[in-house]
């Protein structure tokens, strides 16, 4: 049989298994049985190099046949599966671009020191519909990811910060001077931050391309924008403490956040993280530094370390409470033991537990007067243990 013949039919199986009412289906096998064939096309897909496919199979057996075994192997199978990415990151792609087109539009004439309306008004008028376009052309013939849009987005706004700080830290520009006659002034490098800020966003721009070529899941693009700016947070707080001031305290903020962005950029791959989990323990943090701030603001210490030393401090023990809490947040629900509801006591480990019994309901095919028939019965475990 050719293999494009074998997969529709496929295909076409898994789909009237998946319309059948339960009791038709049963007239033919049993829940367990029809749970049993699905696992194994789930598994046949993902073996061939469709994960997306095989997910969707897992959903549904976790979603109509979570009571049986193969319920509860299609549970590990699709906790162990990566995030299926979505394919609507082209309208963020040009949502982000016409916008930095709009900025381009006013950051072009500053950094050539427009001192007049007309070429923003100019830059305005351009800059929005060419931003528009060239995040078209960025996404045209490609099916961006919402994780690979991000990295495009995301360079490009690091950049711009970039650009701004590393030029302000280097006092690009301010030992310019412009004399008419006598009289001798400075723009305190406007110009040249502006230059550092396009040049910075265009750089940023350029990496994300090459890293969107990449597969990126939502999960891992949220995961490294938190991690750059939680990196910032922690180098403002660290240059703080360390008595820095001025150039020396912005540039250890800019080189932590880019610590944080590469690390995060390194390790989130590993550890598999959706982008739900990666925003609450990112609130996590949130709600720790303003409850230190809260504290400043009921003791007002005088010392400047301890009034950024408090917030730090919630911040770090939040993040670490969101990462415990929420360890288990992107597995999917297991019954206690193996595939087997918890009883009325519950062995787990060792330890005795009183758990809440849920009464299972089954179609059990059966026989009277010699005709096959379906009854439905419950059942009620009073007893589980799990080693």
């Amino acid at each position: 049989m050719k293999p494009l013949l074998r997969r529709i039919l496929m295909v076409s199986f898994i789909g009237i298994a998946a319309v059948l009412p339960a009791g038709r289906a049963n007239a033919q096998a049993t829940r367990a049985d029809s749970a049993a064939i699905l696992l194994n096309a789930a598994t046949r897909f993902q073996q061939s190099g469709r994960p997306d496919v095989a997910n969707a199979i897992y959903r549904m057996l976790i979603d109509r046949y979570g009571d049986t075994a193969a319920g509860a192997e299609a549970m590990r199978l699709a906790a162990r599966l990566p995030d299926q990415p979505t394919r609507s990151g082209r309208v963020e792609l040009q949502v982000w671009s016409t916008l930095y087109g709009l900025w381009l539009g006013v950051a072009v004439p500053a950094a050539f020191g427009a001192d007049s309306s007309e070429p923003y008004g100019i830059g305005l008028l351009v800059g929005g519909p060419a931003g528009f376009l060239s995040g078209l052309a960025l996404a045209r013939g490609r099916e961006l990811t919402d994780g690979q849009a991000r990295a495009i987005t995301l360079g490009g706004t690091w950049g711009t910060w970039q650009g701004f700080g590393w030029a302000d830290v280097l006092d690009l520009g301010e030992n310019d001077f412009n004399c008419d006659g006598d009289v001798c002034s400075s723009n305190g490098g406007a110009e040249e931050r502006f230059a550092g800020m396009i040049a910075g966003g265009l750089a940023g721009i350029a990496t994300g391309v090459v890293l969107s070529k990449r597969p990126i899941s939502p999960g891992v693009a949220t995961a490294v924008n938190f991690g750059a700016l939680w990196g910032t947070w922690l180098g403002v707080a660290a240059g703080v403490l360390a008595d820095q001031e001025d150039d020396a305290l912005l540039a250890t903020t800019l080189l932590a956040g880019d610590a944080g962005l590469l690390t995060t950029a390194l390790l989130s791959p590993g550890w598999r993280m959706s982008r739900n989990r990666a925003r609450l323990i990112s609130i996590a943090g949130v709600i720790g530094g303003l409850a230190g701030a809260g504290i400043d603001l009921l003791a007002q210490p005088d010392d400047d370390k301890v009034l950024i030393a408090i917030p730090l401090a919630g911040s770090v023990v939040g993040l670490a409470i969101g990462t415990v809490t929420t360890r288990r947040y992107d597995s999917p629900r297991e019954p206690d033991g193996d595939g087997e509801p918890a009883g009325l006591l519950r062995l787990d480990g060792g330890r005795l537990l009183p758990s809440l019994p849920v009464p299972v309901l089954t179609m059990q095919p059966v026989r009277i007067e010699g005709r096959r028939r379906l009854e439905a019965r419950a059942s009620l475990t009073l007893f589980s243990a799990r080693l």
